[in-house]
């Protein structure tokens, strides 16, 4: 490396630490102003890569003392076993309080129901189950890892985001945030999702999990799967998700953006085998990660919003 590349290399290391230092402090501000203001908020924790990065702001925010809030996973049982397995070890890792809610036993209560219990997706359902839990244990704030570029409903999100006694979000009715100030204040039943890494961008995010050297399930990097090539997406080939009638097979290296139900999750090809080749790949890419990865955002421009209305994160 001649000395002019590594000069504007160090310039550009020290303007990405600068502008992550930026939106980790604002980060660290919003998680502590919910634990102030808020009575019985929650943490909640997928195991994928934004709450992955939640955890480590509450480290920042609260650290050396336990987290002012447990964590909460509402676990579709149709999740990837790599992440799920990375989500109780991190946890245990941690020491903090894991609450674990499923539509499953939502199903069994008769308040989720599917065509196809075993086959559809269960990705909208948790919106049910989240809302049980909710109630459940009474949460005035529930904390995510929501960021506005994942997708056009995302952006309509404020950071403290109302929701009514049904749980419901109307994104004509949210509250003012004017110089970074909050309305925390709710009436018995409501409740507000927080999303401390609103500001922050998928590259953010990968830039942050380099800096701190983060863990992530494995499924986020580079590996061989078999998957089914289908309206322009990779679908993983699963029992969940088997090829159709005249559909081919073929083995690729992939790897995922994003982690959610394997109903509706797909990989994208990338033989991207660790973080930094994740970041270069990152930076050049044209297509949200929803919007190359979920099978769930294609039915419709608005099954974002509509979901979101009815209760989903």
């Amino acid at each position: 490396m001649n000395t002019n590349t590594a000069v504007e290399k160090l310039f550009l290391d020290a303007a990405s630490n600068r502008h992550l230092d930026w939106l980790e402090s604002e980060a660290i501000h919003i998680m502590r102003e919910v634990a102030a203001e808020c009575t019985n908020p929650a943490l909640l924790f997928s195991g994928g890569k934004d709450s992955v990065v939640l955890l480590r702001i509450a480290e920042k925010a609260f650290r050396p003392g336990k987290f002012p809030f447990p964590l909460v996973h509402i676990d579709t049982g149709h999740n990837f076993p790599e992440v799920i397995e990375f989500r109780d070890r991190r946890a245990k890792e941690l020491g903090e309080r894991l609450v674990v809610r499923s539509v499953e036993d939502s199903m069994k209560r008769g308040t989720v129901r599917l065509r196809n219990p075993q086959t559809d997706s269960r990705n909208a359902a948790q919106a049910v189950t989240l809302l049980e839990t909710i109630s459940e244990f009474g949460f005035d704030a529930c904390i995510g890892g929501a960021r506005r570029d994942e997708e056009k409903a995302r952006a309509k999100e404020r950071i403290f985001s109302f929701r009514d006694e049904f749980g419901q979000w109307n994104p004509k009715a949210q509250r003012p945030e004017l110089w970074d100030l909050y309305n925390t204040r709710v009436h018995p039943g409501e409740n507000m999702r927080v999303f401390p890494i609103s500001n922050w961008t998928e590259l953010d995010v990968w830039q942050y999990i380099a800096r701190e050297k983060l863990a992530l399930p494995s499924i986020y990097f580079a590996h061989e799967r078999q998957v089914i090539p289908r309206s322009g997406l990779l679908v993983p080939l699963t029992d969940l998700t088997p090829a159709r009638e005249g559909e081919t097979i073929e083995t690729r290296v992939v790897r995922f953006r994003t982690v959610g139900d394997i109903s509706c999750t797909c990989p994208v090809a990338s033989d991207a085998a660790d973080v930094d080749a994740i970041i270069a790949e990152t930076a050049v890419t044209q297509i949200t990660e929803r919007g190359a990865t979920r099978m769930d955002d294609q039915t419709s421009e608005a099954s974002m919003e509509k979901r979101k209305k009815e209760g989903y994160f």
